[in-house]
Order: C-alpha cells, then sequence, then structure tokens
C-alpha cells in the first residue's frame, strides 16, 4: 500500500479545523501528511489541495472526514471523485460515510453503491448550500423591509461644512481643497453638494 494523506478543509479562517484534523489522526493519518485549506468549498482552486494532488500517486489514500469537506459543487466533487479514483488511481475513504471507501467493494455491487451514495450526498451538499444562499438573500430583503440599513453608516456633514462649501463655490477652494478641510474624500464632499440640490 502507498502513502496515507488526509485533507481538511473550513471555509472561513474564523473556523475550527479541530475536530478534522482529530479525526483524520485517529485513522491514522500522519499530522504532516494532512492538508488543510481554509477556503470556501465552492470550488477546487484551493492551494493546500492542489499541493495534495500532486503529492498523491497510484496506491495512495486519501482520507476526508466528510464529503463536503472535499467541496460543495455536485459536479465537480463527481468529477473530482473520478479523478482521485479512476485517473490517478487513488483510494478515498470517507470518515463520516463509511460505504464511501474505495479500499473496501471493489466488485461491480460495491462499487455502484458508491457510487449511487457519492452522487447523492454530492447532491446533497449543494442543495445545501443553494439553500443557504437562497435564505440568507431572503433575510436580507425581509431585513431592508424593517428598514435594516447594510453598509457602513452615512456620514454626515460637520459643523464646518456650510463655511467650506460657500468657499468653494466662489471658487476660493479646488474639491479636493474642502474635502480635505472637512476631512472625507471628495467624493463624500460631492455626494452632500448634490444631496443639497
Amino acid at each position: 500500500m502507498g502513502q496515507i494523506y488526509g485533507y481538511a478543509r473550513v471555509s472561513t479562517r474564523e473556523q475550527k479545523e479541530d475536530r478534522q484534523i482529530l479525526a483524520l489522526e485517529a485513522f491514522p493519518v500522519e499530522r504532516k501528511k494532512i492538508y488543510l485549506d481554509k477556503l470556501s468549498g465552492k470550488d477546487f482552486n484551493r492551494p493546500q489541495y492542489q499541493k495534495l494532488l500532486r503529492k498523491l500517486h497510484q496506491g495512495d489514500l486519501l482520507v476526508i472526514k466528510g464529503i463536503d469537506r472535499l467541496g460543495r459543487n455536485y459536479d465537480e466533487v463527481l468529477e473530482q471523485w473520478r479523478y482521485l479514483t479512476k485517473e490517478k488511481k487513488v483510494d478515498v475513504a470517507v470518515l463520516d460515510m463509511p460505504l464511501l471507501d474505495t479500499r473496501q467493494g471493489r466488485d461491480l455491487t460495491g462499487m455502484l453503491i458508491a457510487d449511487i451514495v457519492l452522487q447523492l450526498l454530492s447532491y446533497v451538499a449543494q442543495t445545501e448550500r443553494e439553500n443557504i444562499r437562497q435564505r440568507q438573500a431572503e433575510g436580507i430583503a425581509a431585513a431592508k423591509l424593517r428598514g435594516v440599513r447594510f453598509g457602513r453608516p452615512e456620514k454626515l456633514p460637520p459643523s464646518n461644512y456650510p463655511e467650506v462649501r460657500k468657499r468653494w463655490r466662489r471658487g476660493e477652494l479646488s474639491g479636493r481643497q474642502a474635502a480635505a478641510l472637512l476631512n472625507v474624500t471628495h467624493h463624500t464632499f460631492f455626494r452632500w453638494v448634490r444631496e443639497e440640490n
């Protein structure tokens, strides 16, 4: 048998990968052979995953905690699975789903069951991602209807704005000079002027 590698992924830098790392080490996968990305699973352009792909050779084993750690895009997960198992001839073991362990059930029935389970799980992962996006959009729309404003609060003109504006209108100051006196960008200064008209 070849080398055993692990792959873990969290979607943001703030999320913790401890649970995945502990599960991989318990498999056991050596810590130095675990590759970790702190990026979204929307595609496979992840530095550590790409580095791992270059390391993997025929007969190696790739261990992941869950199929969603590999990716969230249905078509890309299926394509990646095919690439790993058929082209690179690497075994894959998904810890949360023992049916997705290519070391077992290498007969036609075992492969068929693994393919069906993989397609189902990949579909569920992508559907959940789309549902999250839809719920987020609905939540934002509902918040806007309630009057919630997003982004930075609007900056109000300081007390010396009327005097600076007068000097700008008389041609004593350029827009940039007026903005500098007000400690704002010239875009903000011109927005204030436009809003008065």
